[in-house]
C-alpha cells in the first residue's frame, strides 16, 4: 500500500493551522500595536507659543515629526497637500487644532486626544476639520474596506490567466481589460452608490484599476516564473501581507515598523494611499503610489510578455503521414 496519499494528508492537517497562525499573526499583530511613530504634524504660529507646543510633541520620544509653518494658512495647505495629518496653531484664544479626518479618522482622533492632554484643564481647544471625510462614510468604514475585495480580484485575475494558459498579448490585454472593468464597478459602488469618495470618478476609476492591475500582473509573473505554487505566493504577498500592512484602516504611521514601509512597497497599501489621494485631496503626495503600482504592473507584464507557453498548454504536434514512396517494398 503506498504511503504517499497519507503522507500528503498529514502535510494538509499541519499546512491548514500554520496557514491560519500566520494570516492570525498577519492581521491581528499590527491591529494590537497600533500607536503614533514619527508622524507628520504641523506647529504654526508666534515663535513662543509654538515653540512650546512643539516642545510637548517632541515630548513623547519618536512619536510625532513636527514640521514648523509660519501661520494657519501655511498648515492648511500642508494638509491638503498630504505633508502633514493634522496641525496646531498657536493663538491668544487657545490653541487651534487642524485635522484631516478624510486622511484618517483614526490619526484626526488621536491628535484630538494628545492636544487636549496636552494643554490645562480650562483650556479650550478647538477643532476644525479642513478636509473632512464624507458624509457617507465619516469613519472611513468603506475605503478601509476596498483593499481586501480589490486584492482579491487581482488574485482571480492573475490566477485565471495563469490556469487558462494564456500568455504574451492575450494575457497583457485580459488582465488590462479585467482591472479597467474592476475599476469602474468598484467606483460605480463606492462614488455613486456608497457616497463614500468624493473626487474625480475617472480619477479614482483609474486608481482602483492601476491596483488591481498591479495585484493581477505581479501574481500571473509569479504564476509563469514559479509555475502554479506561484499563485500561492502571491496570495501571500497581496492578501495576507499586503492588505494587513497596508495600514488603509487607520495609517501607515500608526503600525509597527517596518510594517508600515513595507505594506506602501505592497500594491494593497499604494492602492490605499493613491485612492485617498485622488478622492479628497486631489490626488495631492500621490506620487510616490502610482509609481509603485506601475512598476508592480509593468515588472509583472513583462515576465508575462516575455514567458513561453507552457507543456501543458502548448499546442499539439499533428503526426506527419507517412511517405509511400519511402516505405521499404515488401520481401519475399
Amino acid at each position: 500500500m503506498s504511503t504517499a496519499p497519507n503522507r500528503r494528508a498529514v502535510a494538509a492537517i499541519l499546512l491548514v493551522p500554520l496557514v491560519a497562525a500566520f494570516a492570525l499573526w498577519a492581521f491581528a499583530w499590527p491591529a494590537s500595536r497600533i500607536a503614533p511613530r514619527d508622524l507628520p504634524v504641523g506647529v504654526a504660529g508666534a515663535a513662543p507659543a509654538a515653540e512650546r507646543l512643539e516642545q510637548r510633541f517632541e515630548q513623547r520620544d519618536g512619536a510625532f515629526e513636527v514640521h514648523r509653518f509660519a501661520d494657519e494658512a501655511a498648515a492648511r495647505a500642508a494638509i491638503e497637500e498630504r505633508v502633514v495629518y493634522g496641525a496646531v496653531v498657536a493663538d491668544p484664544r487657545g490653541p487651534l487644532l487642524l485635522t484631516a479626518s478624510a486622511a484618517s479618522p483614526v490619526v484626526s482622533q488621536l491628535l484630538r486626544e494628545a492636544v487636549t492632554a496636552s494643554v490645562p484643564e480650562d483650556t479650550p481647544v478647538r477643532v476644525t476639520d479642513v478636509v473632512a471625510a464624507p458624509s457617507g462614510d465619516p469613519r472611513g468604514s468603506v475605503l478601509g474596506a476596498s483593499m481586501l475585495p480589490l486584492a482579491l480580484a487581482g488574485m482571480a485575475a492573475g490566477a485565471m490567466v495563469t490556469l487558462m494558459g494564456l500568455r504574451g498579448v492575450r494575457a497583457a490585454v485580459t488582465l488590462a481589460a479585467s482591472a479597467a472593468l474592476v475599476g469602474l464597478a468598484a467606483t460605480a459602488v463606492a462614488h455613486s452608490w456608497l457616497g463614500a469618495l468624493t473626487g474625480d470618478r475617472w480619477a479614482e476609476a483609474g486608481a482602483l484599476a492601476l491596483t488591481v492591475l498591479a495585484i493581477g500582473s505581479a501574481v500571473a509573473g509569479l504564476a509563469a516564473l514559479l509555475g502554479p505554487r506561484g499563485i500561492g505566493v502571491g496570495a501571500l504577498l497581496m492578501v495576507l501581507l499586503g492588505n494587513s500592512f497596508s495600514g488603509v484602516t487607520s495609517a501607515p504611521e500608526l503600525l509597527p515598523e517596518p510594517v508600515g514601509a513595507i505594506g506602501q512597497w505592497l500594491p494593497p497599501g499604494a492602492g490605499g494611499s493613491l485612492l485617498r489621494s485622488v478622492a479628497f485631496f486631489d490626488g495631492g503626495a500621490a506620487g510616490g503610489a502610482v509609481l509603485t503600482l506601475s512598476l508592480w504592473s509593468a515588472l509583472g507584464l513583462a515576465v508575462v510578455l516575455l514567458a513561453r507557453r507552457t507543456p501543458a498548454t502548448a499546442e499539439p504536434v499533428e503526426p506527419r503521414p507517412a511517405d509511400p514512396a519511402r516505405e521499404p517494398a515488401p520481401t519475399g
